[in-house]
Order: structure tokens, then C-alpha cells, then sequence
């Protein structure tokens, strides 16, 4: 943070971040109304797609949530066949959670969704300025990222 940024304008900032990501949330929330998912699960399915195939340990501290919280998760998406258990190829006592093409195309289809809702948020506003908000989002998670205090 450079010496002229103002407390006022960083407060201002965390504001405006917490209640964007709550209305983010909020619409998220209801767009998975019409999915056999809750907002947990759609968080882990994010995380099996971006990283593969992962044990049960790995995708709780991934997503945060106790294991046996993660254990539960699996067993109802797996029931939905979204997911399904298998065992490693290297080791046979691993067992990983895969994702399956149910799970692939609701991703797909609540991040389509997504989109859309952001792109008529966005109808407005001027494309140079969506440029800049594109640019500065990324600015900031690079930072978040090299900063994890």
C-alpha cells in the first residue's frame, strides 16, 4: 500500500469487495436452485475440475471444511453421480474423488449463468471501464495471492 493511499479509501475498498462478494454469492445461491448441488458442493466440483482428481483430505483443506464435512459432501454428490470414488493407479490403498460428466456439464452450465447475470450487471457500464475493473481484479488477486498472511 503506497504512504498516499488513505485508510478511508482502503475501508472503502474492503466494503465494496464484501458486498459485491455477497451479492455474488446471494445469485449464486439461486442459480443452483435448479441444480441437485448446494453451494458447498459446487465449490468442491470447482476444485476437482481445476485440480484433478483429489483424496478426500486434500479437496477438504482445498474447500476448507472438516473432513468428515468433505465425507458427507462426496457421499450425497457421489449418490447424484457427480462424483465417484476410485483408487489410485499408483497406490491401491488411495482412493480419489473423479469427476464425472454430470458434475462437468452443471459447472459448465452455472458458470454460463454466471456470466450472463454479470454481463447484464454490466450493460451499462462502458467497455474501457470493464477493461480497467478486469485489469485491477487482477492486479489484486496476484497480490492476495504473494501476501497470505
Amino acid at each position: 500500500m503506497s504512504k498516499d493511499t488513505s485508510k478511508d479509501t482502503i475501508a472503502d475498498v474492503e466494503r465494496e469487495l464484501r458486498y459485491i462478494a455477497g451479492i455474488i454469492k446471494q445469485q449464486g445461491r439461486e442459480i443452483l436452485h435448479n441444480y441437485p448441488i448446494t453451494a458447498p458442493q459446487f465449490i468442491a466440483l470447482q476444485m476437482l475440475l481445476e485440480h484433478g482428481d483429489l483424496t478426500l483430505g486434500e479437496l477438504s483443506q482445498k474447500i476448507h471444511l472438516a473432513f468428515s464435512t468433505t465425507t458427507d459432501l462426496v457421499d450425497r454428490m457421489e449418490k447424484n453421480n457427480i462424483v465417484k470414488r476410485v483408487k489410485d493407479s499408483k497406490d491401491r490403498r488411495v482412493v480419489r474423488i473423479h469427476l464425472l460428466d454430470e458434475g462437468k456439464e452443471i459447472i459448465k452450465e452455472v458458470v454460463e449463468k454466471r456470466r450472463e447475470y454479470l454481463g447484464k450487471v454490466l450493460t451499462n457500464v462502458k467497455e474501457e471501464d470493464i477493461k480497467d475493473l478486469s485489469r485491477l481484479l487482477h492486479i489484486l488477486h496476484y497480490e492476495m495471492k504473494e501476501n497470505k498472511n
